[in-house]
């Protein structure tokens, strides 16, 4: 279902499903952070959700924290991302030991062509949420980088949110892909 208007970058808030026909194909950028074919596999069959709750703290940081399920059986992540730049470590099931860091930036900012550009009015208006994730080499023994930019974009007629991934896999393989959202109502 196509994003409403009234939900932009300034509030993500609600229930995501991601629109695997219209997304780029993940499993390469799985499989270069080390997931296995098997859970490879049950994660592409699975339909994700992202339960998504955007909100200012009473120090009035911005935090986007998204619970993410999986149907069949696979257990999610838990993504809580204050948008202050400020590196946290994670311990994630699937991706093992993360560092990552998000913020609100300007599209004008942002140097990676495929990240900048793309977006509708409104993302560029309100500004993009940049996230930051990199492997936690000593712990993980792996090494890749993923940047996003999330916002909104026209897709097929319809205006969708969207992220935009630039993936950096262990022995500097590049991976980009649009992963793309149905918003299927509020919270």
């Amino acid at each position: 279902m196509a994003s409403p208007e009234t939900i932009t970058t300034l509030d993500l808030t609600g229930k995501w499903v991601m629109n695997k026909s219209l997304s780029d194909d993940p499993d390469e950028i799985l499989r270069l952070q080390g997931l296995g074919w098997i859970k490879r596999r049950a994660v592409g069959l699975a339909t994700v959700t992202l339960y998504c709750k955007h909100y200012k703290d009473a120090e009035g940081v911005e935090h986007v924290d998204i619970d993410q399920k999986l149907t069949g059986g696979i257990p999610g992540t838990s993504e809580n991302r204050p948008l202050d730049w400020i590196a946290r470590e994670n311990d994630d099931h699937l991706f093992g030991p993360c560092i990552s860091k998000s913020r609100r930036v300007k599209l004008q900012n942002v140097e990676n062509e495929f990240l900048k550009n793309g977006w509708l009015p409104d993302t560029e208006e309100h500004f993009a949420i940049h996230s930051y994730v990199e492997s936690d080499t000593p712990k993980s023994k792996t090494t890749w980088i993923a940047e996003q930019i999330w916002g909104f974009e026209e897709v097929k007629g319809e205006r969708r949110h969207t992220r935009h991934v630039d993936f950096i896999g262990p022995k500097n393989e590049h991976v980009q892909a649009r992963l793309v959202y149905d918003f299927c109502g509020p919270l």
